[in-house]
């Protein structure tokens, strides 16, 4: 039998949990929205409209970036709304995605966060956590130095294939 390295794709579905092959099932994924950490607003208040439609462009690129390029399947959210907005922020619940996942029927968990540095500087974080375990799997990190929807899409984009996807993968060196 000859070895070949995988594609980065099934390479990641091997990773994240056993053998991976182009006939297996999609692995499911509670991908929630993008959230942002934006220190000027206090006391509950929601972003800016431009800001919040960028939060749901990030989301809506992970989904089909993962879908497209991981064999990742995104689990409705719809049946947890209300357990996802009690423990919003996210990015800060300290492990409450795991269960959440979970309770959806998803293997893994997936949460994004913007940390707005000011107008046009801002870090896009993305973190995928075996929903079981609370593990990390795979994180990227960029910083935005623009303020377009172009700029947030391509730097979701490029987090999904230059750091969740990319080699090497976790316990492969």
């Amino acid at each position: 039998m000859r070895l070949r390295a995988l594609p980065p794709a099934l390479a990641l579905l091997s990773a994240l949990g056993g053998a991976a092959s182009a006939e297996e099932a999609a692995r499911k994924a509670a991908i929630f929205p993008a959230e942002v950490n934006d220190p000027t607003l206090a006391y509950g208040r929601k972003p800016l409209p431009a800001d919040q439609k960028r939060l749901d462009l990030v989301t809506d690129v992970l989904r089909k970036q993962l879908a497209e390029k991981g064999g990742i399947e995104s689990v409705d959210l719809g049946p947890q709304a209300e357990e996802i907005r009690k423990e919003s922020p996210l990015y800060k619940c300290n492990g409450c995605t795991g269960p959440i996942a979970k309770a959806l029927g998803a293997e893994l968990s997936v949460t994004t966060f913007a940390d707005k540095g000011a107008n046009q500087l801002f870090s896009l974080v993305v973190t995928i956590a075996d929903a079981e375990s609370g593990k990390v799997v795979r994180q990227g990190q960029v910083v935005i130095r623009a303020n377009t929807d172009d700029d947030w899409s391509h730097a979701a984009r490029w987090i999904v294939k230059n750091r969740l996807l990319a080699e090497p993968l976790p316990g492969r060196s």
